[in-house]
């Protein structure tokens, strides 16, 4: 490990959630940014699930949503805008969600070294399983073959991180038809229960997630609560 992939400090916090909805969790990274921006907290970092959902990224992406408003509610699934870069994508149960609000300090400040470290931790945990994935010269994210497994996409505010990455373990394929994913039109969609052909325990993948983050970030990562570390005014609005 040279100089430069040392983080100042080396330590953080997890913060670990089953299935929530997505607008939360943005205010809830908002909330965090600006106290990891104050130094108030360590490095942060969420692991999650997604009620069903379609994001909007700062590019755009509308003219990529196929499907119209009765089909989208027929199937539980709401719109969103967000202040992630990137184009469309559909969040869902089944797919695992990694949000860093990281301090970028530093040697840190490299936005292309973040992006990539990102990519390798998805392409490292899915290597523990056997699959072998890496990335597109031309489109962001993790790739088997010529099929979208991992999609990321960040916000950096302030040199403090935000939004991140998602890997299709075992989500309703069926909900991207209703979307271009990322508005690319050559390429499919696949998660690890197709390529393995058989169901993915999630929990399992988290558990390895967390281990790459960790080892990739060089960063001694703890388990916390959320009222650690903000204000009880946050929790009653939740």
């Amino acid at each position: 490990m040279t100089s430069k992939d040392k983080r100042p400090d080396n330590s953080g916090v997890w913060l670990d959630f089953s299935r929530r909805d997505y607008a939360e969790m943005c205010r809830l990274q908002e909330v965090l940014r600006h106290k990891r921006q104050q130094g108030a907290i360590p490095d942060v970092v969420i692991l999650l699930e997604h009620s069903p959902c379609i994001t909007i990224g700062s590019s755009g992406g509308y003219h990529n949503l196929l499907a119209d408003k009765a089909t989208l509610e027929k199937n539980g699934i709401t719109v969103h805008d967000t202040s992630r870069g990137g184009n469309i994508t559909y969040h869902g149960p089944g797919q695992l969600v990694c949000y860093p609000i990281l301090s970028l300090e530093g040697e840190q400040r490299d936005l292309h070294a973040y992006a990539r470290k990102m990519e390798e931790v998805m392409i490292r945990t899915l290597q523990a399983f056997g699959i072998v994935a890496g990335r597109k010269s031309k489109f962001p994210g993790v790739w088997v073959e010529d099929s979208k497994i991992g999609a990321m996409g960040i916000a950096v505010r302030k040199w403090i991180t935000m939004h991140g990455i998602s890997l299709n373990v075992c989500p309703d394929l069926q909900h991207f038809s209703f979307i271009v994913p990322c508005g690319i039109t050559s390429h499919g969609v696949t998660s690890m229960a197709e390529v393995l052909g058989q169901p993915t325990d999630i929990r399992t993948v988290r558990e390895e997630m967390r281990r790459q983050f960790s080892d990739i970030f060089q960063i001694s990562m703890r388990s916390g609560k959320l009222e650690q570390l903000i204000e009880e005014e946050y929790l009653e609005t939740t």
